[in-house]
């Protein structure tokens, strides 16, 4: 009889885990089929331009106060110590997913203009708003496995915002020179790409001189395809000089003779024209400079690195400056001081994130995919990876951590925060990047899409899989 009902107490307790793996996610799925809805091109009822507008205030709006509320009261130096292993492991998870896209692009040969390209969205994840949303959801209800509501959003918000920074950073340095077009073969083919961005810049100097350039500028928002400003929107409006060309295979390919002498910049040569112009002698050098110094200089001032400066990791760094400093993190964040009215209204804003980043992914799946060159093969290998192959391997990475006492003990969120970094689909980030460079935009808007339909089903599964290893 006791075995009876021990098996049936096993039991519940095995359904309730079920219960609390898939439900979140159900949550989530009618919030992006409301959006997929509401953008639908065949009813229309909320037209493209209001889930721009709406993306654009999740990302300098929701998602910052969000960031805010939530890191800035978990955060002590102490914690910041502690959860060292957070950003190393967004490092290692790109690493192994860097290596799993080797392997596809050399078992399914997709072009080689796409190389790059499969590598990049294997190796790139969701750490953003994919993330903060699975763990909002989850922490949404009192019986979540992970504590009370409060405690759970408040910790489980703060070890993702924890990681953001780290996704920046590779974004704008490795992937962004990574996503560059390919090198073309004959400067013919150059020229005509120079040809058509000096025509666009003529218009675009002629329509700002008729006063209207801010019109033009929304013109090009609505025709973007929402992809683009699903996550990071503004981003291909900071586009910088060149960005649109192969850099970096021009610099490093010496055997490339038509190319070397174009117009691409060179910034040795920009430096001793302003010493010649200069008043100044020049000075003398004991040694010259290294050739492959001067390369590496060069791809340094070709790197968008203001970029990273954008609102939530500015929203990031304030709230691990204020959090880590005891007296000024006690009049932001407790309760009845100097400023806490200001907090309240930041908690009260940040509560839009999730369910307006959720109707955005909505209406960008409304778009429906792309057609793409890259191949149904490399397609399927892409997904199989990042979907299925890397999560087991981050579960293996997670719990020989654990074995080596590098987590923190006795905190399943924590390890759960840590596993997600392995489970989501490729960071729609990438789409913005590949529309920056003019690299790959069908592909990766076509990617992001089937991505995200198999996600659901993975994402399910995997969920469920995490709660029973940590409980």
């Amino acid at each position: 009889m006791d075995f009876f009902l021990a098996s049936m107490h096993g039991n519940t307790l095995k359904g309730g885990l079920l219960l609390s793996a898939v439900l979140p996610l159900l949550k989530l799925l009618c919030i992006a089929a409301i959006g997929l809805l509401l953008a639908h091109p065949k009813y229309q009822l909320v037209p493209k331009a209001t889930f721009t507008f709406l993306s654009k205030l999740v990302f300098a709006v929701f998602l910052p106060c969000l960031i805010f509320t939530n890191l800035g009261p978990s955060i002590t130096l102490k914690n910041f110590l502690n959860w060292w292993f957070i950003p190393v492991n967004v490092v290692i998870s790109t690493t192994i997913g860097c290596v799993l896209g080797v392997l596809v692009a050399i078992i399914c040969r997709p072009p080689p203009e796409f190389f790059r390209f499969t590598v990049i969205m294997t190796a790139f994840g969701n750490t953003g708003n994919l993330p903060l949303a699975i763990v909002a959801s989850v922490c949404h209800s009192d019986d979540n496995p992970f504590g009370t509501e409060d405690d759970c959003t408040e910790a489980g918000v703060a070890y993702v915002s924890f990681s953001q920074w780290v996704s920046v950073i590779l974004v704008y340095t490795l992937v962004y020179h990574m996503m560059e077009p390919p090198l073309e073969s004959s400067r013919s083919a150059y020229e005509v790409v120079v040809e058509e961005e000096e025509y666009h810049e003529i218009e675009e100097l002629g329509s700002n001189g008729n006063g209207n350039g801010n019109e033009n500028g929304n013109e090009n928002d609505l025709t973007r395809p929402l992809l683009v400003e699903a996550e990071w929107p503004g981003m291909e409006d900071k586009e910088i000089e060149h960005c649109k060309t192969p850099f970096i295979a021009r610099l490093f390919n010496s055997s490339n003779s038509i190319l070397s002498h174009t117009a691409l910049p060179d910034f040795g040569s920009r430096e001793e024209e302003k010493e010649k112009k200069g008043s100044q002698p020049r000075s003398t050098k004991c040694l010259a400079e290294p050739r492959m110094v001067r390369k590496i200089r060069s791809v340094a001032g070709m790197t968008p690195i203001h970029g990273i400066l954008q609102p939530p990791t500015i929203a990031s760094l304030l709230a691990i400056i204020i959090g880590m400093i005891p007296k000024l993190k006690s009049w932001v964040f407790d309760d009845d001081q100097i400023l806490s009215f200001i907090t309240d209204s930041l908690e009260i804003l940040a509560e839009a994130m999730v369910p307006s980043a959720l109707l955005v992914l909505g209406g960008m799946l409304a778009e429906g995919p792309n057609e793409s060159n890259l191949g149904i093969r490399t397609t399927i290998g892409i997904i199989v990876a990042r979907l299925l192959v890397l999560p087991l391997i981050g579960i293996g990475v997670i719990l020989l951590s654990d074995k080596l006492n590098i987590l923190i003990a006795d905190d399943p969120l924590y390890r759960f925060v840590l596993l997600l970094q392995y489970t989501t689909p490729s960071a729609i980030l990438l789409g913005a990047v590949a529309s920056l460079r003019g690299y790959a935009v069908r592909e990766a808007s076509a990617l992001l899409f089937w991505q995200h339909i198999v996600a659901v089903f993975s994402l399910s599964v995997y969920i469920i899989v995490y709660f029973y290893i940590l409980f």
